[in-house]
């Protein structure tokens, strides 16, 4: 088998979506996800211009030596543009080979750990009573787990909240939007909001919180320590984790359960936090994350030090590197929990989804290969449209961590 083809799909039914899509000689394809919010363009161009072409002509039976084709051949190694580029020829690779071998993903996987992905949904609120009503929503219609966001009082725009009456969606139309921070309101709101969660809902939900790397090490210390009596599943993103030792000051101080990574693209961004035993939980996804290949030995080399995956899937990420995380999910043994934003209905109208939601849990089917397709038809109904994350000032000015 040799790859004769790939091309690169760009729509934008409702958010921008890039797909990968690998065609053999023998008539299989793949697809990988190859979204990067608010730089979908820039992956585009790496695609094109340097990797399809060194592509074509390539057995995609030998993934691994693919992989490594591409991040060690690569001088310029690692980095968001270059790691999801990466991540999507990866993930078509495991596509077309699962497809060949006429079985779902997960089987080439190591096969079934569990039956099926607990997944947490999102909940915000302007103010805490509409907040805590957003919550037993989601409690009502089934999910077992919720992070939970809220706006705090004389913050003009808290992460996670919606400005307009549909869902989250932080990515705006054109250039960023400025939002503004005050971290000292949130630190004292924050352990309020989810005492009355508790007192509500009681202790049997999951309750997660994302801090979106707006504290110091010390801040988030004391966030962490105060949110304690509210048993966090965990506490996301508690600071910016470039100084990967700035987690040691939180674990001295608390016992919240951490997960970190969204934001990262290998292994090696994370080595000190599991190492150290700094970390629970692990977000970075697979669409970032190097692909399959990568995140296969980054979740083996977390479980020798009890650190679980918690990956990364809000709306920013397509139907394709959702199913593939479910894969995932499924086969590896120390899977934690799956995020989970339901995508646009017209999302659905441009790719074909293989998976459910019931009680809490996502499932899969056992269509061969990832299982998702793309209408490229339907799909070029939706041209691409820029949109860009906010940044974020504090009250005085001051640029911020978004």
């Amino acid at each position: 088998m040799k790859i004769t083809d790939a091309k690169v799909i760009v729509t934008c039914p409702g958010r921008n979506f890039v797909t990968l899509k690998v065609y053999t000689n023998e008539g299989i394809y793949g697809l990988g996800d190859a979204t990067l919010n608010g730089r979908e363009k820039s992956v585009v161009s790496y695609l094109e211009d340097h990797c399809i072409p060194a592509l074509i002509g390539k057995d995609p039976d030998n993934i691994e030596d693919i992989w490594h084709y591409f991040y060690k051949g690569a001088y310029w190694k690692r980095g968001p543009v270059t790691m999801t580029a990466v991540s999507a020829i990866d993930m078509a690779l495991w596509d077309i080979k699962a497809k060949k071998l006429n079985t779902p993903l997960f089987n080439l996987l190591g096969g079934k750990s569990r039956d099926r992905v607990l997944v947490y949904a999102h909940a915000s609120g302007k103010e805490m009573n509409e907040t805590v009503e957003r919550t037993g929503k989601l409690i009502d219609e089934g999910y077992q787990a919720v992070r939970v966001q809220s706006g705090i009082p004389g913050v003009s725009h808290a992460y996670g909240v919606t400005r307009e009456e549909k869902r989250y969606e932080p990515a705006g139309k054109g250039i960023p939007f400025e939002e503004q921070w005050n971290t000292s309101r949130y630190l004292q709101y924050i352990p309020e909001l989810f005492e009355k969660l508790r007192a509500t809902f009681g202790n049997e939900i999951h309750l997660l919180h994302d801090v979106h790397h707006r504290c110091s090490p010390m801040e988030a210390a004391r966030l962490a320590k105060e949110l304690e009596p509210s048993h966090l599943f965990w506490l996301e993103d508690p600071v910016s984790a470039e100084l990967q030792e700035s987690l040691r000051l939180i674990r001295m101080h608390s016992t919240t359960p951490i997960a970190i990574g969204e934001v990262f693209n290998t292994v090696y961004d994370f080595t000190t936090l599991v190492t150290e035993q700094l970390i629970d939980y692990i977000r970075m996804p697979l669409v970032h994350g190097g692909g399959i290949t990568h995140l296969l030995k980054a979740a083996a080399f977390a479980s020798f030090y009890h650190v679980r995956t918690g990956f990364h899937g809000a709306t920013d990420l397509s139907p394709v590197n959702m199913a593939a995380a479910l894969h995932f999910d499924l086969a590896v043994n120390n899977f934690g929990i799956q995020e989970y934003m339901v995508h646009e209905n017209v999302v659905n109208e441009v790719f074909r989804i293989n998976y459910h939601f019931e009680k809490g849990y996502l499932y899969i089917d056992n269509t061969p290969g990832i299982g998702v397709d793309i209408d490229e038809g339907k799909a070029a109904k939706y041209p691409y449209s820029m949109a860009s994350l906010p940044v974020s000032r504090k009250e005085d000015g001051t640029m911020f961590y978004w």
